[in-house]
């Protein structure tokens, strides 16, 4: 479908790619991977024909359609959201005039064994299949389900686009593509504006698909979820490996240790040929091999290694003050903006060590509660921040709070004590500032730098609670890596509000979960919280959303139990589940009897019987007895389930 030919790409002199050749075949799920400046979104930008290579060919067929969604999208105004989501329709537009016209022709001629009869019933049939296939019969249909998809409800569909932020934007722009049903999707970093349900539906969606994707993303999860085949982009080359990202790390490893013992045996072989010309570079009897050891050294090709991939870091929090065992305390704590209601009633309880992650669909009030936490928002009810409690905060606003007259590396200084001093380079190149970006001035940083260099800031100061708020947004791997293993370190409280779930898989041991206005408690990591609601796809969780809107939710301190105290409650559900069981069973069995006994009453001897009668009536009675019993076991059966908070 799209064929690179020795592609070489340079900027002011910087070789960005060398002679690089590959091929994106038919329902290839393609990872792009590399160090943040290796040039992914460069390629991406070559694919879409928005950017031409210094030297070498692109080929891609004229009836391939690409959708591209590049970081950042110039939004225009004056639509509502289905209105524009609908623009992504144009071709089917387009179908739908052709076709008429195909079909006007095709009345008017008589001319039925012709070739261009023929030719024209066979364009007209290829116009239908490609309508058909782009959905044209039921295209609001298409919309609706994709953006609801995508976290929107029915009720955003009306509102104007420029009444949303840039996130809810962007997710248009995304909508718009997959709308367009186009045979190459190149995808640039697609997860950020996504919450966890979005992202899985959009995993579902490209899974099925029967293009291909190309896409860059430093969500490990999304990209394992996706991808059959990583192209690695290193100091202008492309390594390709037939495989998933999973398996893409390990092969990358034995490869990286090849090519560092290759590159350490030829730095070797350069050292020893430069001593030997060095030593014999003014003996006449040895000029003909100094020159040939010269020329040996002009034509050797040599070895290159990423210089990011040869650091490593460990970095610590300093030792975190020690608070009182009661980080946080909530009762009936409720927030509105105006009329509108976001958090209702919280009840909860935050104790010194945990590591909490905040999950849910945008809009659901994490962030809200983060504010409140803070003091930011004022609220109703109590929120009690609990003894000697320091709090490290980090938000997208905390990057535009930096000193812009500092440089990078003053930045960092101001926080740093003590041994971590020493460090403060290793660090900076952790977080992708490397080699003249250190003595840059904030006020020249992009959003994305901004936002690491506050991160790095909060990982040096003294705090006993850290909370983060969409940590991960403007981090590569390596660095995610670096920040994930410094925070399961940390032994103060951490609470983080994010969709990556592999950043927070083994990070956070509970999960509380933001919907209809509530949270709610789940004991365990974010695999345990997605496989206990089944969260597959989010058509499921539509359902579920649906089933419970109208239950009261229980508070998260009223599910907070120890082992026994759940051990005990499941001992009740058990015993709860057994009585159901028996009452089903027997009404079972007074229904048998009441039919057999209707049978001997429809016999007139019978009907003389006074004890059969009598006996019918309780058989009845009991029945009914029975029924209410079932009823009544059932509903406590689910409140039982309800305080467990399963």
């Amino acid at each position: 479908m799209i064929s690179l030919n020795n592609l070489t790409v340079e900027f002011g002199g910087f070789t960005l790619f060398k002679q690089v050749s590959f091929i994106v075949n038919t329902r290839d799920r393609i990872g792009l991977v590399g160090k943040n400046g290796a040039g992914k979104s460069t390629l991406l930008k070559i694919f879409s024909g928005l950017q031409e290579p210094t030297t070498g060919t692109v080929s891609i067929p004229n009836e391939i359609k690409i959708g591209y969604l590049a970081q950042q999208v110039n939004h225009v105004d004056g639509n509502t959201v289905m209105e524009e989501a609908l623009t992504a329709f144009e071709e089917v537009r387009g179908l739908e005039k052709e076709i008429a016209k195909f079909n006007a022709e095709i009345a008017e001629r008589t001319d039925y064994e012709s070739e261009g009869y023929m030719k024209l019933i066979e364009r007209l049939t290829e116009k239908n299949d490609r309508y058909h296939m782009l959905g044209g019969d039921n295209v609001e249909a298409e919309a609706e389900r994709t953006l609801m998809g995508l976290g929107f409800l029915r009720t955003d569909f009306i509102r104007q686009t420029n009444e949303f932020s840039g996130g809810w934007r962007m997710r248009v722009e995304l909508a718009k593509i997959l709308l367009r049903r186009p045979d190459v999707f190149l995808l640039d970093e697609p997860t950020n504006h996504l919450d966890i349900e979005s992202i899985q539906w959009l995993e579902d969606f490209l899974k099925t698909y029967p293009g291909a994707v190309v896409l860059v993303s430093h969500d490990r999860a999304f990209l394992d979820n996706i991808t059959n085949r990583t192209v690695e982009i290193s100091v202008g080359k492309i390594y390709d490996y037939k495989v998933p990202y999973s398996q893409y790390v390990v092969l990358h490893a034995e490869r990286r240790e090849q090519q560092m013992k290759a590159y350490i045996n030829q730095q070797k072989q350069i050292k020893d040929t430069e001593d030997f010309i060095e030593r014999f570079r003014y003996k006449a009897t040895k000029s003909v091999q100094v020159q040939s050891r010269v020329k040996q050294l002009d034509k050797l090709d040599r070895i290159e290694i990423d210089e990011e991939d040869t650091s490593a870091l460990s970095l610590k929090f300093p030792p975190a003050p020690r608070s009182g065992d009661l980080v946080c305390e909530a009762k009936n704590l409720s927030k509105s903006y105006g009329d509108h209601l976001v958090l209702n009633e919280l009840d909860f309880i935050i104790e010194r060590g945990e590591k909490l992650a905040f999950v849910g669909k945008n809009g659901e009030g994490k962030s809200t509660l983060v504010k409140v936490l803070m003091g930011e928002l004022e609220h109703t009810g109590t929120c009690k921040i609990g003894h000697n409690v320091k709090i490290g905060y980090f938000a997208q606003n905390q990057a535009q709070m930096l000193n812009e007259n500092k440089t990078v590396f003053e930045t960092v200084d101001d926080v740093a004590v003590g041994e971590i001093r020493t460090k403060i380079r290793n660090i900076l190149g952790a977080f992708m500032f490397r080699g003249e970006d250190i003595d840059k001035k904030v006020k020249v940083l992009s959003g994305g730098e901004r936002s690491r260099l506050a991160m790095i800031r909060l990982l040096l100061e003294p705090v006993n609670l850290l909370v983060l708020d969409e940590p991960t947004n403007h981090l590569d791997m390596k660095s995610k890596d670096v920040l994930k293993e410094a925070l399961n370190q940390f032994d103060g409280t951490v609470i983080v509000v994010s969709h990556d779930r592999e950043f927070l898989n083994g990070l956070s041991s509970k999960v509380y979960e933001f919907t209809n206005k509530k949270i709610k408690e789940h004991l365990g990591g974010i695999y345990d919280f997605l496989q206990t609601k089944k969260m597959d796809s989010l058509k499921e969780l539509e359902v579920k959303k649906n089933i419970v809107q109208t239950q009261v939710e229980i508070a998260p301190s009223d599910n907070k139990m120890n082992y026994l105290e759940r051990k005990e409650m499941s001992k009740k559900i058990s015993k709860m589940e057994r009585a159901v069981s028996t009452a089903e069973d027997n009404i079972a069995r007074f229904e048998e009897q009441i039919v057999e006994m209707e049978d001997m009453l429809a016999n007139p001897e019978k009907m003389q019987d006074q004890s059969l009668f009598s006996k019918y009536e309780q058989a009845k009675k009991d029945l009914e007895n029975e029924m209410t019993a079932w009823e009544n076991f059932n509903e406590e059966l689910e409140d039982l389930i309800a305080e467990k908070g399963e």
